[in-house]
Order: structure tokens, then sequence, then C-alpha cells
């Protein structure tokens, strides 16, 4: 990972587990690294990690098993594919669409964002 100065470290690392729970590398029901493993991978502090783990199980995307760990729950790609699309409406949309009419782009301009739309239907 590469730790951008803008975004609090701890929402970094929890974007990356999101990222990879919607790629399936981490899938429902499977126990994630504990707090003291991934703080060693990502060379950082266990009380980021922590802090990660903490706001994705209020999220309701991570459940923790006391003296277990922490999984995944089964609900967790609803809940981050429901958090994404309202970032994605209300932050990176309208900058789109800005960016859209800034440069008077038309459907020619834009056929693969189209094509990758559709295949979603």
């Amino acid at each position: 990972m590469e730790f951008k100065s803008n975004r609090g470290i701890y929402l970094q690392i929890a974007d990356n587990l999101c990222n990879k729970i919607l790629a399936g590398t981490l899938k429902p029901n499977e126990r994630v690294l504990s707090v003291r493993d991934l703080a060693v991978a990502l060379e950082v502090n266990r009380n980021t990690v922590m802090r990660s783990y903490a706001y994705l199980q209020d999220e309701g995307i991570f459940e923790n098993k006391r003296g277990v760990g922490y999984f995944v729950s089964e609900i967790a790609i609803e809940k981050i594919r429901a958090n994404e699309k309202e970032h994605f409406f209300e932050n990176d949309l309208p900058l789109l669409i800005q960016k859209v009419k800034l440069l008077k782009l038309n459907t020619t301009d834009l056929q693969n964002l189209i094509q990758e739309i559709q295949k979603n239907n």
C-alpha cells in the first residue's frame, strides 16, 4: 500500500480491505489477518489497524468473534457497494459531469464508459 496524506491511514487500510472483499480476495465469513499480523505486513502501528477494524465493524463489514478474531460479515459486499454507490453519486459523479461539460464530450467520446455500464445490466 502507498499511503496518501490527504486521507487517514486507517481509512486507507479500510478501503484496501473493502476492495479485497469486492474483488473476492476476502470472502464472506472468512477470517481476516489478526491486527498484529496486518500491522506488521503494512508496517504501521497496531492501533491504526485496530482503528480500521473497529471502523469496518461499525459499518457492518467485519464481525468480531471474541477470542477468535475478525471475520468478513455475510452482508459485507452489499454494505460496501451501497457505501461506494452513495459516495460515487455524491462526490465523483458531479465532478465527472462537470468534466464532460467542460470538455464537451459526446457519446462517441464516452463509448467505452457506456459499454462498461451496459455490461452491468
